[in-house]
């Protein structure tokens, strides 16, 4: 990851047995975050797909999707990704379990989205 002034960024992790690889989980973090799913999967319903990925000899492949972002921008643009591709519960192809509000609970500030922020995510989810 490169040093930015906005720590925070969105990722995806992507199921490796399809072609192209296929997102499964949406999330937000800072650091090392995107990577700690596969070293200690837990019994969520991510972690067992990432488990199962795993007993095929395959490896989840993490995704930044958009990075240098505060953590408002991307609380809020991680709620519309999911919303987007939609949760298992919804019909749709993540297996998030939580749906994110797009706002931190202890403040409420209005969010301004970084212009091709949501387009970067796209195209970073169709590669």
């Amino acid at each position: 990851m490169r040093q930015s002034k906005n720590p925070y960024y969105v990722y995806a992790l992507k199921d490796p047995r399809v072609s192209p690889a296929r997102p499964f989980y949406i999330g937000k973090g800072t650091g090392t975050r995107l990577l700690e799913h596969g070293v200690r999967p837990d019994n969520s319903r991510k972690g067992r797909k990432i488990q199962e990925i795993q007993e095929e000899d395959y490896e989840v492949v993490p995704t930044v999707l958009v990075d240098d972002l505060t953590e408002q921008e991307a609380l809020k643009l991680e709620a519309e990704l999911i919303a987007a591709f939609g949760t298992v519960d919804t019909g749709g192809i993540l297996e998030n379990e939580i749906l994110p509000t797009g706002k931190i609970s202890r403040a409420r500030e209005g969010v301004v989205v970084p212009a091709g922020a949501i387009e970067k995510a796209q195209l970073g989810l169709e590669m």
